[in-house]
């Protein structure tokens, strides 16, 4: 075991065919965690192991549908059964849908919170009852932002994360006696593909730093977008020792954008 308590240990990570998910996964092998990938997306996932096999890294990728708890259920096995007991769990898996709340439909709604909220508690579940036998672990939901400050046109998906948000620090309550630490780390804007579907010409980057007023919606005072990267780091951090008396925390990483207090 090396000194930030994560080199040799197995790491879970949804969403990890793009995008956040992708450099949390990355991130966590050069710390020398043993990953284990998993999306809906075969295709991405498959690039992502490559990848980390490239590079020496020892890992092994499922497709997952986080909405599905038996299928969240058998990953988590096979997880254990390939690569060892499972000590983080890191769920980015998420989506977007932006409409006004008039504008939205039933289903964009119950999507949303089927993964972002509902998919988050599936593998959260999973991965606490073996955790809590062994005594230690870490999970880490990648919520938002949005979840405490209002968003035009983003009213389900700033829900869908505030549950998110509530249910790991509730499970960091339940999960403090039994040495498992669940934290979160709330994104602002980060240049993903899902950040980039919501541009729409050429100066996105410049328009998300600068803010939108007639959106009621602040710039970023640190004067870039995120980096996946950036992101990743603040998950790595949260899984370390270094971070070993920290629990049920929201670690905003979004360049001062929520101007929190």
């Amino acid at each position: 075991m090396s000194q930030n308590g994560i080199a040799g240990t197995v790491a879970l990570v949804t969403g990890a065919a793009r995008g956040i998910g992708r450099a949390v996964a990355l991130r966590l092998a050069a710390e020398g965690a043993l990953v284990a990938a998993a999306d809906l997306d075969a295709g991405g996932l498959a690039e992502v192991a490559d990848e980390l096999h490239g590079d020496g890294h020892k890992a092994a990728w499922y497709t997952l549908d986080v909405r599905d708890s038996a299928d969240v259920a058998r990953v988590v096995a096979a997880a254990e059964r390939d690569l060892g007991p499972l000590t983080h769990a890191v769920n980015v898996a998420g989506v977007l849908a932006t409409a006004d709340v008039a504008e939205t439909t039933d289903a964009d709604w119950e999507h949303v919170f089927a993964v972002n909220a509902t998919g988050v508690f599936h593998v959260s579940r999973a991965a606490a009852r073996r955790m809590a036998q062994r005594g230690r672990g870490t999970i880490t939901t990648v919520g938002s932002n949005a979840a405490g400050v209002p968003r035009a046109g983003m009213a389900a998906y700033g829900a869908s994360k505030a549950a998110a948000t509530m249910f790991t620090k509730s499970l960091g309550l339940e999960l403090a006696g039994s040495g498992i630490r669940c934290n979160v780390v709330s994104p602002g804007s980060t240049d993903t593909p899902m950040q980039r579907g919501m541009w729409t010409g050429d100066q996105g980057a410049a328009d998300v730093v600068a803010g939108s007023p007639e959106r009621f919606r602040a710039g970023i005072p640190l004067g870039r977008i995120a980096d996946p990267g950036d992101i990743a780091d603040a998950v790595c951090f949260l899984a370390s020792s270094s971070a070993r008396h920290i629990t049920m925390h929201d670690l905003y990483v979004d360049g001062g954008a929520t101007l929190r207090a």
